[in-house]
């Protein structure tokens, strides 16, 4: 993961756009000399976040970020808080991103931005449109959110799987690096055709049992100095999940 630094527009924008994209290049060149698989950027310093349509300005400052990390040379995707799947595709579709991750494509969650509703429909056909070759990875009961009640997440599972159009499925714990239960990951595991990835959580200690039940983790926090999110990747810390998980 590269969590991006908050960018112009946000509050905690510090003023330079040049010293964002510097850290970007920073972390992603570590991932790649730690042998990580893929990078995945995030507006992650952007809170408080809009629910699904962010500024024009985060769009382009999340294209000029995704740029620079693609150059890294590993697949590379995007994900726009808290859930602009429309403004993911057109990153990707200005980038030739390889993929993009939306929190909630289908169905409804409560956040704390309110009352997040999938756009499935509209992700599909804009997809079509923009970045035909850019696959959907989609989050079954995302993070920091609660499920209509009543809701299962095995029926939850189900409509993501075949009827919203996903290419892979996300299964995280309760928030940023909370860790993810083996339980539900199982679950999902055994009711999707699709693949399967943790979404948080994911450590050096965890991933060899992750990888023997899902297909993959995007491992964040475990990856940053002291395993803070916020904080830029330690390398040291980077080789020991990629060494782990190889085991």
């Amino acid at each position: 993961m590269v969590h991006l630094e908050p960018l112009p527009g946000a509050p905690g924008f510090a003023g330079s756009m040049s010293a964002v994209l510097e850290r970007a290049r920073t972390d992603a060149k570590a991932l790649v000399a730690a042998g990580f698989e893929g990078i995945m950027v995030e507006n992650f310093g952007d809170a408080p976040f809009y629910s699904d349509d962010v500024p024009k300005i985060t769009i382009a400052a999340m294209t000029r970020a995704v740029a620079e990390v693609a150059n890294a040379g590993l697949p590379t995707g995007v994900n726009v808080l808290r859930n602009d799947g429309l403004g993911a595709l057109a990153v990707a579709g200005a980038t030739d991103a390889a993929f993009i991750r939306i929190n909630v494509l289908s169905g409804m969650m409560y956040t704390d931005q309110g009352p997040i509703v999938g756009r499935a429909a509209d992700v599909a056909r804009s997809r079509r449109e923009l970045c035909p070759d850019a696959a959907i990875i989609a989050d079954v009961f995302v993070k920091h959110a609660t499920p209509p009640a009543g809701l299962q997440l095995v029926d939850a599972t189900n409509d993501l799987v075949e009827r919203a159009g996903a290419d892979a499925v996300v299964v995280s714990g309760a928030g940023t690096g909370s860790a993810t239960s083996l339980a539900d990951l199982t679950v999902v595991a055994d009711h999707s055709h699709l693949p399967v990835y943790v979404g948080s959580g994911a450590t050096a200690a965890t991933i060899a049992e992750i990888l023997s039940i899902g297909d993959g983790a995007i491992v964040g926090s475990d990856t940053k100095i002291d395993g803070i999110a916020t904080n830029p990747v330690d390398p040291e810390r980077a080789v020991a999940v990629v060494r782990a998980a190889a085991r």
